[in-house]
């Protein structure tokens, strides 16, 4: 079985995650090839694509989700994800159990006694009204009939796992601040949820093994669930296997893949990229190896803002008074600094509209200079040939 080493998964994360070359794309297609992203950061998803596509105009991504064809919903691993309606109608029924079991393992003693489908009916009636509501408004109006629980527990296991809901723009529309206001995922849309399968038989595991190789392969099936949180997906794999290829990485594991999906050479140049905080290119793996060593694993989980440097996690990057500020993990060339310092300016203006483009690369531990780019050298998101 052919063995295939980390920089080549590396760079098949890349070229299919758009991170190896933008792609020219619209923002609906490019959503749904990514299988969502993870949007727990409301502003976050624009920086997302702002790396992945060429000329993004986050105002499309706006529009979509005021269009609803978009939505800000739970979903995969019970985090909050930006996802096409089409996808978040068809797979939400398959997420049911999770998404239970998630809420429960964090609220199960708060919960015991609860019967959660007693709570469901009792939550619809309540939403019945379709008036948006927070999850605070939501558990108040259940604490009557469920004193006991704290208005977390109640309110996430309604909002996160028993009743489909979509987060109400503008909470998520470009630069806006807004409050989480939740309303039934069905009467948004104008439409119910799929129906989960027939017993015995799992097309939409099926779909979700195809979705996830397409952006994410290859890899293996604890990746595969550590993107989407459900259990039983090998299940799913086994009756695709003819229609997949496989192969080991260097730690001995078996990975699957689509055979036509795209493998490049591990020796294709990566340019710098700036990813958002809790990006799926990094989450969306159990073995994150391939992206980040494992010494800056928990970076990721902890919320920071990433920047590849040649494919792989090399430095974090915030945003202070207009300033995109580089911190490096470790040692950057000369090249590669003047590279993340172009790349931030462009990130700068991007952030700002255009009213600032402004980047500082600061020293790697023990040195002390601090680069910055002239402001004329970068004129914002251009082409990749123009930024690297």
């Amino acid at each position: 079985m052919t063995v295939l080493g980390t920089r080549a998964l590396n760079r098949a994360t890349l070229a299919r995650q758009f991170l190896l070359d933008r792609a020219d794309l619209p923002v609906l297609d490019a959503v749904a090839h990514l299988g969502g992203l993870q949007a727990q950061e409301p502003q976050e998803p624009f920086v997302g694509l702002w790396s992945r596509l060429r000329a993004f105009d986050p105002a499309v991504l706006s529009d979509l989700l005021t269009q609803r064809r978009v939505v800000r919903t739970h979903l995969m691993r019970r985090t909050v994800h930006l996802l096409t309606a089409d996808d978040t109608v068809a797979w939400r029924a398959r997420h049911d159990a999770m998404l239970r079991q998630r809420v429960l393992g964090v609220y199960r003693a708060e919960l015991d006694g609860v019967d959660l489908d007693e709570l469901a009916a009792a939550a619809r009636a309540v939403m019945a009204d379709d008036e948006p509501r927070s999850m605070t408004e939501i558990a108040r109006a259940l604490a009557e009939r469920w004193p006991t629980p704290g208005p977390r527990a109640l309110g996430e296991m309604v909002v996160a796992a028993l009743v489909p809901m979509v987060q109400l723009p503008p909470r998520g529309l470009w630069r806006t601040r807004a409050g989480v206001r939740n309303v039934p995922l069905s009467s948004w849309l104008g439409r119910e949820i799929d129906p989960p399968a027939v017993e015995g038989s799992d097309p939409v595991g099926q779909m979700l093994v195809r979705r996830y190789l397409a952006a994410f392969g290859p890899a293996a099936t604890a990746d595969l669930r550590a993107w989407c949180g459900l259990a039983g997906l090998p299940t799913a794999v086994s009756a695709m296997r003819e229609e997949l290829v496989t192969f080991r990485d260097e730690r001995g594991r078996q990975l699957i893949d689509l055979p036509d999906a795209p493998r490049p050479d591990p020796d294709t140049p990566a340019p710098v990229r700036f990813l958002p905080a809790f990006d799926n290119a990094i989450l969306g793996y159990h073995d994150r190896s391939r992206v980040v060593d494992d010494a800056h694993r928990g970076l990721s989980v902890a919320g920071e803002r990433a920047v590849l440097v040649d494919g792989r996690v090399a430095a974090t990057w915030s945003v202070e008074a207009g300033t995109v500020i580089v911190t490096p993990l470790g040692r950057l060339s000369r090249a590669d600094r003047t590279e993340v310092a172009e790349q931030g300016r462009a990130l700068a203006s991007f952030l700002s509209d255009q009213e600032s483009s402004q980047a500082q690369v600061a020293p790697p531990p023990g040195d002390a200079a601090t680069l910055s780019v002239p402001s004329a050298s970068v004129p914002g998101n251009q082409p990749d040939g123009a930024t690297g």
